[in-house]
Parts: structure tokens; C-alpha cells; sequence
């Protein structure tokens, strides 16, 4: 396959290494590079319910009659991905079942190397096997981990011609720059696959680029201009963790250290921390430390809740630790725009739209202090909102967001992806909708109702559809 890498040229980044830097001047929203996965797998979780070659999340899939474990949308899908799953297929059939994704992922790799060699295409940059491992800087635990790894590779792929310290050496390429794979809307993580152009670029917390998945390959897209020779930078962890906390996970997952501007100069880790501020006045540190402190142990509760589908003590849990938050923290505060999160979700899933609405507005209000005003989550966690509001009869409101996020996704995700598509729909649909309102809004609501009973009224009719292709957005986690 050959693939456009006019933009982009490897260069010697000094202390980092190796790094991507643009030939030209970008514009915000320019894909720089688009690539196919070296290899990839679906997650082990679900590999019943996506498909093991687009990668779509969907029911009713076709089971590959001979190892029983891949699945495919359709006969296409799996004509399409035969090659890559031939030998894995053997190998499952003969083992009489599926190892973890790690080991899958590393079977992948290897015996596309063994057939093409580590460099598909003339426009690969690097050989797969050229890839950082660092083996070397892991903790003993992860170390153990890798050695069981390597162990059951050996019984999953007894006659690969490579030794255990080249088997290894692939494991620790996975570990450090495998990408997460997400369904076809953006909405959830499906697979792991390897990318090598993509490893090759660095890490900044303000980075200028983001990645997406858009119909098979990976796009790193342009986040605002980009000056001719400028590096090309992707944030390997959420932004929005104080630089202390950021600089730890980096270590911990990619064994460096980060030296980037927002860390040096520790950048908003005051508003990610800060106590709330009334008329020049502020609570006591004691009292800041407390409600922290509470804060940490309720957030703790919530994820234990929601991860044992106990929703409402989720929503107790929630109510009461945002009326302590409230009048203590700052709106910019990490811990509570995380209970704010963990709220307008949840909420929004038991379809309590209005308590939803008013959570996530203050959510998105904290987002837009903290993150680049063209982060892909930043956009995504607007739209949520936007629907929320939307779902809450906000609609003057929902509309304004959901302009708002569709905005962010054009850079981030482009025309041509499938929820920059939902959105657009949605936004002309509000849009729509929100003419009627002005005009007689006794009149928008009783069609709104009409709508929402699946009593088709004039174009309000049309919400219906529109809200099927956004219910996606509060899935049950």
C-alpha cells in the first residue's frame, strides 16, 4: 500500500531520539500522515462483538467456522483479513484456544515480518523491529508478565524461527507503542494494533497533532498551524492530570522523562488544584485539604459502583460529594470534574436529563480552561453535553454546544468521520429545531413530545433517527 509521506521527514531530536517533523507549513485540521496498522487484534473482552477486520462493533456477526474465535461482519471482512489470519487460525485450532491480545498481537507481528520483512511499503519510515522496547527499564513486574508472555508464545507459536530475546524484544515494542484501536464511531476501545510511523512521534502534553482512527487507518491530524520544520508532537496521556502525576505515568508506561513546557513549568497544575475563590476570599488550606481528601475516597466509591452496575449509588455517591466539592473547589478543580464526569454520565444513562444537563455544563465550563481549545476530548465531552442538553429540552443550549464540538471535530476528526457525520446531523437537526422554538415555543414542545413518543409530527420526526444515531454516546460502561 502506498501512502502520501511528502509532509513528513525523521530527524535527530537530540535527547529524545528519533523524531517526525513536517516539511511544509499546516494548516489546523490537516491530516499530516495516514497509515495502516502493521498488525492489529481486537481486545479479548470483545472479540465476539467486533469485527476481527474493520474492527466495527456490531451484533449478529459471522463465526470463522474452523477456529471458532475470529468473527466478521460478512463474507467480505473475512476474505479481506484472510492472510493475516491464516496462520493464526491454525494455531488457535491447533491450541484449542485463543491466547491473550499481547501474545495474538506479537504472532500477528512476527509472521508478517517473517513474510514482508519489518517494511511493507516504501512509505514506512522505520522497520517494525527498529522500534524502542526498552525491555531494559521495566519494572521486576512487568518483566514477569513479559517472561509469561514469551512462555505462552512459544506454546502458541512453536515453530517461529526467532529466539526468545527477539520474541521478547517485539513484546517490549508492543508494551511501549501499541495504539489503541476504537470502534467506528470513536466511542469505545476495541484493539490494539501497531503503527510504525506513528511510534515514531514524540510526546508533548501541548501537543500540535492528535491521532484518530478514520476507516481503517490511523490519521494524525494538524491541531493549528504548524510551521515548516516545527516537530510533530501527540499526547501519550490525558492532559488533564497535574504534570507531576503526568510525568509519573510517562515513566511508568514509556520509561522517560518529560521535559516539555507544561511540565517544566508546572502549566495549570494551579487551576487543576485550585480552591474556590468568592469575592476575594478563600476557604482555609485544612479545609481544601479535607474536602480532597473526601473527595479521593468518594471518587474511589463511585468507580467501584459503577463498575458493579449499581447506577444509582453512583448517582448518591455523586450528589453528595459535589455538595461538599461545590463550595470548597474551584470549577477548574481535577477531582471535581471527575465527579462531574462520573454525574452527567450516569445520569444521562438513567435518562435524568436535567440534573445531566446542568452537570455536564459546568464539566464542559472546567474542560474549556484546561485543555487545548482544539482537543479531541475536549470536543467529544461538548458534544455529550450538547446531546444532553438536547435530550433535556435545552435546546437553545444544546444547540450552541453541539456547533461548539462540531467545530473541534472538523480538526480533530475530519468531513469524513462517522461521528463528525452523527454530529453534523445533529446539528442541522437543532439547528431546525431551534427556529421552531423562537417562533412559538408552546408549539416546539408539543412536537418534541410527539417526536420522542415515536409519533412522527412534521419534521420533528426527524429527531427520532437522529437520536438513534447519538444513543451510542451513554452506553452502558
Amino acid at each position: 500500500m502506498t501512502l502520501d509521506m511528502d509532509n513528513v521527514e525523521v530527524f535527530d531530536t537530540g535527547v529524545k531520539g528519533r523524531g517526525l517533523r513536517t516539511t511544509k507549513n499546516l494548516c489546523a485540521g490537516e491530516v499530516v500522515l495516514a497509515e495502516p496498522s502493521f498488525a492489529a487484534v481486537v481486545f479479548d473482552s470483545l472479540s465476539q462483538q467486533v469485527c476481527h477486520s474493520c474492527f466495527r462493533r456490531q451484533a449478529n456477526l459471522h463465526r470463522c467456522a474452523q477456529c471458532k474465535f475470529a468473527h466478521y461482519c460478512d463474507r467480505t471482512c473475512q476474505t479481506a483479513c484472510w492472510d493475516e489470519h491464516k496462520l493464526e487460525c491454525g494455531a488457535i485450532k491447533k491450541n484449542g484456544k485463543a491466547p491473550n491480545e499481547n501474545v495474538r498481537l506479537a504472532a500477528r507481528v512476527l509472521w508478517r515480518i517473517q513474510k514482508d520483512t519489518g517494511i511493507v511499503s516504501d512509505s514506512q519510515l522505520t522497520s517494525v523491529d527498529q522500534l524502542e522496547d526498552h525491555v531494559a527499564d521495566m519494572p521486576t513486574d512487568n518483566l514477569e508478565e513479559l517472561k509469561i508472555d514469551v512462555h505462552n508464545f512459544l506454546n502458541y507459536c512453536p515453530n517461529i524461527r526467532h529466539g526468545v530475546e527477539y520474541i521478547s524484544h517485539i513484546f517490549g515494542i508492543i508494551n511501549c507503542n501499541g495504539f489503541t484501536l476504537s470502534d467506528q464511531r470513536g466511542l469505545q476501545a476495541v484493539g490494539v494494533g501497531l503503527f510504525p510511523n506513528l511510534c515514531l512521534v514524540n510526546h508533548d502534553c501541548w501537543p500540535n497533532c492528535t491521532v484518530i482512527l478514520n476507516h481503517g487507518k490511523i490519521e494524525l491530524r494538524a491541531l493549528g498551524k504548524i510551521a515548516e520544520n516545527e516537530e510533530l508532537t501527540v499526547g501519550y496521556v490525558d492532559f488533564l492530570n497535574v504534570s507531576t502525576d503526568r510525568q509519573r505515568a510517562l515513566k511508568h508506561q514509556y520509561h522517560f522523562d518529560c521535559t516539555c513546557k507544561s511540565c517544566s513549568k508546572n502549566l495549570k497544575d494551579d487551576l487543576m488544584m485550585a480552591a474556590k475563590e468568592t469575592e476575594g476570599n478563600k476557604p482555609s488550606d485544612e479545609l481544601v485539604k479535607e474536602v480532597q481528601e473526601l473527595s479521593l475516597e468518594c471518587l474511589a466509591k463511585v468507580e467501584a459502583a459503577r463498575t458493579a452496575g449499581d447506577f444509582h449509588e453512583v448517582v448518591k455517591l455523586c450528589r453528595e460529594c459535589l455538595d461538599k466539592q461545590e463550595p470548597v473547589l474551584a470549577d477548574t478543580h481535577l477531582y471535581q470534574l471527575r465527579m462531574l464526569s462520573a454525574a452527567s454520565e450516569v445520569l444521562s444513562y438513567l435518562k435524568f436529563f436535567s440534573e445531566a444537563a446542568e452537570y455536564s455544563r459546568r464539566m464542559v465550563e472546567g474542560y474549556m480552561k484546561l485543555y487545548h481549545p482544539n482537543n479531541a476530548q475536549l470536543g467529544m465531552a461538548t458534544m455529550r453535553a450538547g446531546v444532553t442538553h438536547w435530550h433535556a429540552g435545552l435546546i437553545e443550549v444544546g444547540h450552541g454546544m453541539i456547533c461548539k464540538a462540531y467545530a473541534i471535530l472538523m480538526i480533530t476528526h475530519g468531513p469524513n468521520h462517522p461521528i463528525t457525520k452523527d454530529l453534523e446531523s445533529m446539528r442541522m437537526q437543532t439547528e431546525m429545531e431551534q427556529r421552531i422554538f423562537k417562533q412559538n415555543e408552546c408549539v416546539y414542545h408539543s412536537m418534541r413530545e410527539a417526536a420522542l413518543q415515536n409519533k412522527p409530527m412534521g419534521m420533528m420526526a426527524e429527531a427520532v433517527s437522529v437520536e438513534d444515531n447519538v444513543k451510542a454516546l451513554f452506553h452502558k460502561q
